[in-house]
């Protein structure tokens, strides 16, 4: 029995998914090199505990700060916009071995800066740097390469890993912090020590992909067929890889009719253009909710909330809790619930859970008991429908969404622009917090949320159930934007 979604370029339909040998070996290449998305999380949640001991040391001000917090997040669009040209150039293996050492480097810079107060200020954002160029990279990689490593049918809980291990890197962040915090806090430079554990994944990363093929898809797109098909046959039965096979090859030969795709092609291509804005559109709304805030600022949000600062740390656990609990729910419902669902309710429930924050720091003042676990309780629901209904789902259709002669170009461009969003979130939220208390700040997202439902709910096209082929095919002709039910999405 085949299965039943032939491609659209008229090839034979597929032959069933099986597990196996094959289905193992796809998981364990997929666990490797998810420790791209394990540092991802880990440096960007190790600076919520860092930055309260490493601005008492190094005497940072506010402004200081945020340079050291958003250095990082102003860096990863730089390394989004690289990290795909550089992929589609070197192959996606290659770029996450790189990618590894560029993590490993940035800690050096980081734990090793100098004692004094200039010179470890310029270190720390030197490697802060470096570390969010191999970030922002990352974030497109690692999902094109574990989507264009699966099959179709778990194309979106495989990729979809990359961000249970950013959650999971975030939660061993705040973990790690509180006990470092707990048992070393008295100890200078004990920041040192919280951002020197990062050092480990990336060599973890560095040996694990030295043994991981490459992409199949990179592959026949570069003319090397049968290395394609030692990899298909590596992570699929015999018969299902070279049936994948054929499948690319047709694209391929439909590709190098065409010349690839860069900025100016896209610009002369209405639905390349329409793809680009809507890949650009689709990062904003995860940034727009201000999960990352809460990831980056959580123990100053919960400080301002009413917890002392200790207590803080050790409470800004239980939002990483539920950020895991929510990815894994999220694994489960990728390949059974369609994208645009997906979006439309997590922006629902983040939203409410703006509004909800928003009026309880109204109704609770500062100095009532219940107002900070009140708080608590709202983040910790926040974080989980961001976590559990957005960010899998939208790093997955990122992915996914571009066709192969532009996918490079078109995650590295919308990734930037959520970096970027993420960067000025990052910069100004202390600043927003300081001005607007936390009822405006929240107010203000919950704004932004009702303008994000509005978006995915107008402009967003559903790409569940369909191979990257078809995909592929379906965005160049513009057939993408017409529903199920044959419905047109204008």
């Amino acid at each position: 029995m085949s299965t039943t979604r032939p491609t659209e370029s008229g090839v034979a339909p597929l032959p069933p998914l099986t597990s196996g040998p094959h289905s193992r070996r796809l998981g364990t290449i997929a666990i490797i090199a998810t420790f791209g998305g394990l540092l991802f999380g880990y440096d960007t949640g190790v600076i919520n505990g860092a930055i309260g001991p490493l601005s008492q040391q190094l005497g940072l001000t506010a402004v200081t700060e945020g340079v050291v917090t958003a250095s990082l997040v102003f860096a990863a669009a730089f390394g989004a916009i690289l990290g795909g040209p550089l992929s589609d150039r070197w192959g996606r293996r290659k770029t996450i071995i790189l990618l590894a050492v560029l993590f490993f480097g940035g800690t050096l810079f980081c734990v090793f800066a100098p004692g004094t107060d200039g010179a470890a200020f310029a270190s720390l954002v030197i490697g802060r740097i470096l570390l969010g160029l191999a970030v922002g990279a990352a974030s497109g990689v690692v999902p094109v390469f574990l989507a264009e490593m699966a099959p179709y049918e778990i194309r979106g809980s495989l990729s979809g890993r990359n961000e249970f291990a950013i959650v999971a890197g975030q939660l061993a962040a705040y973990v790690i912090n509180a006990i470092i915090g707990s048992v070393f806090g008295h100890i200078d430079g004990v920041w040192r020590i919280m951002l020197a554990v990062c050092a480990l994944p990336a060599i973890f990363l560095f040996v694990g992909m030295l043994r991981v093929p490459e992409s199949p898809r990179w592959l026949v797109d570069r003319g090397r067929p049968d290395e394609a098909l030692r990899v298909l046959n590596q992570v699929r039965t015999p018969d299902r890889a070279a049936a994948e096979l054929v499948q690319m090859q047709v694209l391929a030969v439909e590709d190098q009719a065409a010349d690839r795709t860069g900025w100016r092609e896209v610009f002369h291509n209405k639905h390349l253009l329409r793809i680009l804005l809507i890949g650009i559109g689709v990062g904003a709304v995860q940034q727009l909710t201000g999960i990352n805030s809460i990831m980056y600022y959580g123990q100053s949000v919960l400080v301002e909330s009413g917890f002392a600062a200790s207590a803080a740390l050790i409470a800004q656990i239980g939002p990483g809790i539920i950020a895991v609990v929510g990815a894994i729910i999220a694994l489960r419902l990728m390949d059974r619930v369609d994208r645009r669902k997906t979006f439309l309710l997590g922006v629902t429930m983040t939203t409410i859970s703006h509004v909800l924050i928003g009026v309880f720091s109204l109704l609770l003042p500062a100095g009532n008991s219940a107002r900070p676990w009140v708080i608590l309780a709202l983040v910790i629901l926040f974080v989980g429908a961001t976590q559990t209904f957005l960010n899998i789902a939208i790093w997955v259709y990122i992915a996914e969404i571009f066709p192969l002669r532009m996918r490079g170009f078109g995650t590295g461009v919308a990734i930037f622009f959520l970096w970027t969003i993420n960067g000025f979130l990052s910069l100004f939220f202390p600043s927003m917090v300081a001005a607007m208390s936390i009822t405006g700040t929240f107010f203000l997202f919950a704004g932004l949320g009702a303008l994000s439902w509005i978006f995915v709910y107008a402009a967003v096209p559903e790409t569940r159930g369909r191979t990257l082929e078809q995909l592929d095919d379906d965005v160049t002709t513009g057939a993408i934007y017409i529903s199920k039910v044959g419905d047109r999405i204008d």
